[in-house]
């Protein structure tokens, strides 16, 4: 007998081919991915930032932590688009659901 008692019975754990665990498991890891890669970029440009604001003579780091920031939150809003369906109309310039 098992911790997870009759649970265990059909022979298919949380991640086996099939389960609606699996299917979700690679938008959960490309969510935890973004938001980690998000979050130092957004670290990265605030920290430079408030270099240059002290006197430190580093432009550069922070116009590339600022640029970098923005591309990773643009591809963000794109594959969260992609995923949900989302997507403007042409004719009307309003979102709608796929």
């Amino acid at each position: 007998m098992t911790l997870r008692g009759a649970a265990d019975s059909s022979g298919l754990g949380d991640l086996e081919p099939g389960t609606n665990q699996r299917g979700q498991l690679r938008s959960r890891i490309s969510d935890i991915a973004w938001t980690a890669l998000c979050t130092v970029l957004a670290l990265w440009a605030v920290w430079s930032a408030v270099g240059v604001a002290r006197g430190v003579t580093a432009w550069a780091y922070c116009a590339v932590a600022w640029v970098l920031l923005a591309v990773a939150l643009a591809l963000r809003v794109v594959a969260i688009r992609r995923r949900t369906g989302i997507r403007p109309s042409y004719r009307t310039g309003k979102y709608s659901q796929r």
